[in-house]
């Protein structure tokens, strides 16, 4: 009963509680700190539900690779804080119409946004899968052996800067408002740990509209062409249009499914996975 109650309460919590209360702090002018603070708690929290509830105990072990997504979430995480703060300066650049609808509630925006955001995300994800370039930069997320909620940061830093614009772009040009920019960048933390975690944590019928860990790992199939699925960050909704949704409730993942089959000597290291891009002549 403890194990089916934290099933069920550790998605609330993130999803609920911790987003909530990063929308409280957002839209009440509460200092930045008390977001800092929160996102550590996610993270925390992220780690403890992990090792009580695992979907796969071996997964909470480092393989080797601990210092090298420390760093690609150090990196990423540094530059999705230093774009936050660059928003404002851009959004007076790039903005061609303020249409934004600044009247509605808060939380209407935030949803607007995370929507909009999601598209962009998701339709550049679909591309990196197909565009032999993009791919280069885009095989490193698909190289982890392990599924935990730490690694949903590791990303080649200009693939990441690829997403960012996709997924920004389109609203700053509407006239994206600096506090509901902010309230993307946090949900899109705990969207992040929950989409890659190892605690297997249920949301009942919701996986087939949220895009968490359940359908996620189908997404990192190591065979060619079994993981050009469920490409969306935050919903399934996009993958429902272009027909990519796909998901077996009955298939359990092992390290064995996961990583890159036609590439199994994929550099693990942090800066060989930064320059393998470059020396990839084949774009695959």
């Amino acid at each position: 009963m403890a194990r089916q109650a934290l099933r069920v309460g550790y998605p609330l919590f993130m999803l609920l509680g911790v987003n909530s209360a990063a929308l409280a702090f957002i839209h009440g002018g509460a200092s930045k700190l008390w977001l800092g603070g929160l996102l550590l708690a996610a993270i925390g929290a992220s780690f403890l539900a992990e090792r009580a509830i695992p979907y796969e105990p071996d997964w909470n072990r480092p393989h080797g690779d601990a210092g090298r997504d420390l760093a690609h979430f150090i990196v990423n995480e540094a530059s999705n804080v230093l774009s936050l703060c660059a928003l404002p300066f851009l959004s007076g650049l790039v903005t061609v119409r303020d249409v934004w609808p600044h009247d509605w509630p808060f939380v209407l925006q935030v949803l607007l946004a995370v929507l909009v955001f999601d598209f962009g995300v998701t339709l550049m994800h679909y591309l990196s899968h197909r565009i032999p370039f993009l791919w280069r930069f885009h095989a490193v997320h698909h190289s982890v052996k392990r599924f935990y909620g730490f690694n949903g940061l590791m990303k080649h830093p200009l693939h990441q800067a690829m997403e960012m614009t996709a997924g920004v772009a389109p609203l700053l040009l509407i006239g994206l408002p600096s506090g509901v920019a902010t309230a993307l960048a946090s949900l899109s933390c705990v969207q992040l740990l929950m989409q890659h975690s190892n605690a297997d944590y249920t949301v009942g019928p919701m996986k087939y509209l949220l895009a968490l860990n359940a359908g996620h790992r189908f997404h990192h199939l190591k065979w060619a062409g079994a993981g050009d699925v469920n490409f969306g960050l935050f919903t399934n909704l996009w993958d429902y249009l272009l027909g990519t949704w796909s998901y077996m409730p009955e298939k359990r993942f092992s390290s064995d499914d996961l990583g890159i089959a036609k590439e199994p000597s994929f550099p693990a290291d942090y800066w060989a996975q930064l320059l393998k891009p470059f020396h990839d002549d084949k774009g695959t």
